[in-house]
């Protein structure tokens, strides 16, 4: 029965469009969480195609820049400043030794060697981001891409929903919670959503130490220039961090931005959920048994190296 009506959506395009709309309009509705849009885009995956593909795939990206950029309005430059201080040494530290495990744990698993640096760049900065940037650099084709970024964005998935759940187990406050989000969840987009689950106050500390760690795609993309003898010409900057800087900036100077700057948080928030939805649809489980056993094996590796690392220094930290 199921694949009656499945193969009858797929023979009618119209409808899977409707049924695509209809579920992202959802999504950007109060009742939907992030939890339960990134859960319905991948089921959809295993339903029905995506009928928006190459349209959904640019509008994530912006969609995401622009969520990141509104949540600015919802702090200040102080707490800011605190937060990024305070996370600077653990993110040095996690972003170093993740990379060089998942280097290591390349050579001795006998991987290619190109998938194993964009999934140890993006394990150790910023998933996504991090593998875009590296990958022209590095000269890694498409095959090499798409393997590391189904992996990362597999691992980002679980990581939205059960990260919470561990967090509340080991007592962690709104502000480790954040902190450790931050540090040990890969995509920008899987952090926020983790941290907006937890609360507003992780919310805030997850976003700021988030896109401090970001800005490290930079120094690892010129480090893999000087390496393969290239040119750091084709390096990508993330600009929209300064953007988010400026929302915050003018939360906390402009008197007149407590008018507009609830409604854009709220808005922001909305549109996070909507890139959840849409990056949970790109999760094709079929496609991902191609990634084959022993690229997922050092990702989760390193991955669950950074986790327990960034854990444990939290939790014993005065």
């Amino acid at each position: 029965m199921i694949e009656r009506v499945l193969l009858f959506i797929e023979e009618h395009p119209v409808i899977n469009k409707f049924i695509f709309i209809a579920l992202a309009l959802l999504c950007i509705s109060p009742i939907v969480t992030p939890t339960i849009a990134l859960a319905l885009g991948i089921v959809l995956a295993q339903l029905i195609k995506n009928p928006f593909e190459e349209v959904s795939s640019k509008g994530t990206q912006w969609m995401l820049k622009a969520s990141v950029v509104g949540l600015g309005f919802g702090m200040n430059v102080n707490s800011a400043l605190s937060a990024g201080k305070e996370g600077f040494l653990l993110t040095v530290a996690s972003i170093g030794l993740t990379l060089t495990l998942g280097l290591l744990l390349t050579k001795f698993l006998g991987i290619d060697k190109k998938i194993g640096k964009l999934i140890s760049s993006g394990t150790a900065i910023c998933g996504g981001s991090a593998i875009a940037a590296v990958s022209p650099i590095i000269k890694a084709n498409s095959k090499q891409i798409s393997i590391a970024i189904g992996i990362v964005f597999l691992l980002n998935s679980i990581a939205l929903f059960i990260f919470p759940s561990i967090g509340h187990y080991f007592n962690l406050t709104q502000h480790q919670f954040g902190m450790w989000s931050a540090v040990a969840i890969h995509d920008t987009s899987s952090v926020v959503g983790a941290a907006d689950i937890y609360g507003d106050e992780a919310l805030k500390v997850a976003t700021t130490v988030k896109l401090a760690r970001s800005l490290w795609i930079l120094p690892l993309s010129v480090v893999f220039a000087a390496i393969g003898k290239r040119g750091a010409g084709k390096v990508k900057i993330p600009y929209f961090i300064g953007l988010f800087i400026l929302a915050i900036i003018v939360n906390t100077y402009i008197p007149a931005s407590e008018i507009i700057a609830p409604y854009m948080v709220i808005i922001s928030k909305l549109l996070l959920t909507l890139v959840l939805f849409l990056i949970g649809t790109t999760l094709n489980f079929s496609s991902l048994k191609q990634v084959g056993a022993k690229p997922l094996l050092l990702a989760i590796s390193i991955w669950a190296f950074v986790s327990v690392f960034s854990l444990f220094i939290i939790l014993h930290s005065a």
